[in-house]
Parts: structure tokens; sequence; C-alpha cells
């Protein structure tokens, strides 16, 4: 007898709820015919957390993504919750903590219906396929002391052993299933943690032989990772300069601003992995009906494949985002003139007849 597996939805802000419903709907057609089972599980979060019990990241909440076979969350935030105690946000960075999610995982994949989406020109982007592994838990953002005050401020960058150590299997390990290539960011002609995450990358490499290592300084890979996006396969890199590196990534196939196509997700040890789409809540544009779906249903299939192994449903999935991309059925930020319903159906529409001869 099959498993009903358990989701978690964190149905977001904003934008949130509508991209949600896009992608719910999408994965609801994929899956239809088919022996995979789940069950969704609402739960408050973020500002929706905080109108409907009071806090971004309620107890209940933790409890229940404890539980879960994977978590999946929308954009949150916005300036609705801007003078609330705790912000939206907080909630974000304690559910890593919580879960133990001390990676985040963003694909860069730059397929042939984007080419034409990207800034960069057809023979820089052609065939991009690279993934960022993000340290999710340490770093600038964790690290203490913090303070600021009238006439100065602090913030600390602390890693540990374990912390890197962890990060750097995590990459080793997917190189290996990938094109066997390692890049390490760091800043190490400078900073001492940075000399720290060389050293260990070092001694880590030494476990995976058959995987080659190269090395960048953050700046430098500001620019290497626009001017030869195509050399890139695995790229490790710290909490601050992957937040950086990351969105700058994005903008790699035609992902500007709050709009979005590139998924992502954070893992642990054990437990849950989070899947969330890259992009913000974009509250300029909530309630028009006009939001892209694409990053949260590229999240979608996403945790199809890495949490339920189920990639042949996930294909589904992406060959229809290559097909409303390619036929110009999109939303006004990639210039055409659908809704995010209409969109969404479009896809449905597709995967309904994904085996036929005709698109198969």
């Amino acid at each position: 007898m099959t498993s009903v597996k358990k989701i978690v939805v964190l149905k977001g802000d904003y934008i949130g709820p509508k991209i949600m419903t896009a992608g719910l709907a999408v994965l609801d057609a994929a899956t239809k015919d088919t022996i995979f089972a789940y069950e969704l599980i609402d739960a408050p979060f973020g500002g929706d957390g905080i109108d409907r019990a009071g806090d971004p990241l309620p107890q209940s909440t933790i409890d229940v993504s404890k539980q879960a076979d994977a978590v999946l969350l929308s954009a949150i935030g916005g300036p609705k919750w801007d003078n609330t105690p705790r912000r939206p946000e907080q909630g974000l960075l304690e559910i890593r903590s919580k879960l133990n999610l001390f990676a985040n995982i963003r694909p860069t994949k730059v397929t042939a219906a984007q080419i034409d989406r990207s800034p960069l020109k057809p023979e820089y982007v052609e065939n991009t396929d690279f993934v960022i592994v993000r340290e999710l838990t340490s770093g600038a953002y964790f690290g203490k002391p913090r303070k600021l005050e009238a006439h100065q401020a602090i913030d600390t960058m602390y890693y540990s052993e374990e912390e890197v150590t962890r990060i750097m299997h995590q990459g080793f390990k997917m190189a290996q299933k990938r094109n066997k290539h390692v890049t390490i960011v760091d800043k190490s002609n400078v900073l001492a943690t940075s000399k720290f995450w060389r050293k260990i990358a070092n001694e880590v490499g030494k476990s995976y032989p058959d995987v080659t290592i190269d090395y960048y300084y953050v700046d430098a890979m500001t620019m290497a990772i626009m001017a030869k996006p195509t050399t890139f396969d695995v790229v490790i890199i710290p909490n601050l300069f992957g937040d950086i590196l990351s969105d700058e990534a994005a903008q790699i196939t035609g992902s500007i601003g709050q709009i979005g196509q590139i998924p992502s997700m954070s893992v642990g040890k054990s437990g849950p992995n989070l899947y969330e789409p890259i992009h913000g809540s974009a509250p300029d544009i909530a309630g028009q009906g006009i939001a892209n779906p694409i990053s949260m249903v590229n999240t979608v299939a996403m945790m199809l494949t890495e949490s339920f192994d189920e990639k042949r449903i996930a294909d589904k999935i992406t060959a229809a985002v290559d097909y409303i991309i390619e036929n110009h059925y999109v939303t006004p930020d990639m210039g055409g003139t659908m809704t995010t319903d209409e969109v969404t159906q479009k896809m449905v529409d597709y995967i309904k007849n994904y085996e036929s001869a005709d698109i198969k």
C-alpha cells in the first residue's frame, strides 16, 4: 500500500497565496492517475502567522513541520507588518534553525526556452547548468555579539569546524552526481573565517578524489558568474556571500527583480526539506491577479524530485513551464498579457495532454 506523503503548506503573504494556489493546481494535475498520494497541511507562518496566531513562527507550525515529509513555502513579508514586534522574515530564519536546515540549494539552469529571456548573449548563457550550495545557519547573519548603537554597530562572522565541514560534504556529494566539479567561494585574502573555510575545503576535498576543485574570491566570482556561467557545476559558498551571489545568478535565467523562475530547497541532516521560490511577496502587484507563478511551480517540481523521488511527475511540470515560455503564455513581467490563473490553466492543460504522441 502506498503511503500518503504529508506536505506542510505555508501559503505566504501578498502574492504568496496566489502563486501557492497555482503551484498546488499544477501539482494536482501532474499527480492525477499516478500512485503518488499526498496530504496538504495548512499552517500559519510569516505575516499570515502574525495575523492568525500572533507570531511569524507559531509552535504549532514547528511541530507539524517536523512531522512532515516536506514543507512548501511561498513568498512572505511586506509593509503590512513593518511595525509589528516580530517581522515575518524572523520566522524564516527561525524555521531554518528549528528544522536544522543548514544548506540552501539553488539551481541555475537555462533551458532553450529561456535563452531569449536572459540578459546575457546566447553564446555566453547556452548550456548554463550549475547549483549554488549556500551555508544557511551560521556566518554573519547568526554570529554574536550583534549590536546596533547610536555611534557604532557590530556584526560577528563566525563559523565552527562542524558547520563548514557539513556544508562541504553536502556540496561535494552533489558534485559526484553531476559533473564532478566544485567551486569554493570565499575572501581568504582578507577574512579569517574565509581562510578557515578554504582550509576545511582542502581537507574535505581529499575524500572526493574524483571531484575537481577550484577557488574564487567572492569579488572575482561576481564577475565570473556572469562572464562564464557555463564553466561552473557546484558552487559552495558562505551564508552572506551566498545570499548575494544566488540572487545574481537568478538574473542569468531572466528572473529580474521580484519575479522569478528559479526554485530553491533548504536541507538538513534529517527531517523534511523546505522548498520555496526565490522571489519576494511583491506587494505592489498583490491582488491584481498577474503574479508570475513559474518559480513556485518549479519549486513544486523540485520537491517532487528531491523529497519524493518522483522525477517522472516532475518532468511533466518542467515541460509545461518550457511550453508556456516558448509560446509566450506568460504574465506581464515577462512581456505577456496573461493573468496568473490563465498561465496556470495553460500549464494544467499541457500536463493533461502530456502523454499524447504530439507533445510527449
